[in-house]
């Protein structure tokens, strides 16, 4: 039976040929030409570019193109390459916001959610639920005085929102946020998937 060579001493606690990265690689493209890429706040190119000689955990990206909202992401490198996408022309949106929904009498406490594909009012009060396509809404509007938003959903019902601590801005930064993917989405920009 033949005997496997033992290990020369010379060779013995060397790394292999074969050894695996310890820093990472990023390959960053964008669906618009030449968008701005900054990593942990240090421009390295125009899209498409690759950053070499990354560490290992955790770090911001930034890009920006010319006529669109700048996209900030937070990734996590891992030793060897990664590829990552930036698509400015996806309609994104992922807003929440804590309500009190006025009724007649009383009220009730729940979060406003406003995604592409739609805006919904999640609360308790099983009754007071709803989903609507963001096209269905009617009326989606501030009265910064009243520190109320009004939402009447298409064929619906009207629903008067505040803020739980009387702070008009957060009413007015969900709104706005809200209606700039609107108008984007009535142009016919495609929405990202959630």
């Amino acid at each position: 039976m033949p005997r496997k060579p033992a290990a020369s001493p010379v060779t013995e606690g060397l790394p292999s040929a074969v050894t695996t990265p310890e820093l990472g690689t990023l390959r960053i493209e964008a669906d618009v030409p030449n968008a701005q890429v900054f990593l942990d706040r240090q421009f390295i190119g125009n899209a498409p570019v690759t950053a070499e000689k990354v560490k290992p955990g955790t770090h911001t990206l930034n890009v920006s193109a010319e006529g669109f909202d700048g996209v900030v992401q937070t990734i996590d490198v891992e030793p060897g390459p990664r590829d990552v996408a930036v698509r400015f022309k996806e309609v994104r949106l992922n807003a929440t916001l804590a309500v009190i929904h006025k009724h007649r009498v009383g009220a009730c406490r729940g979060h406003l959610v406003a995604t592409p594909q739609g805006i919904r009012y999640d609360t308790d009060d099983k009754d007071d639920r709803f989903t609507a396509a963001l096209s269905d809404l009617e009326q989606f509007v501030v009265d910064y005085l009243d520190k109320n938003l009004k939402i009447t959903v298409r064929k619906g019902k009207q629903y008067n929102f505040t803020d739980p601590d009387g702070n008009a801005d957060r009413l007015f930064v969900f709104q706005r946020d809200v209606d700039k993917v609107r108008q984007r989405l009535a142009k016919g920009e495609a929405g990202a998937s959630p």
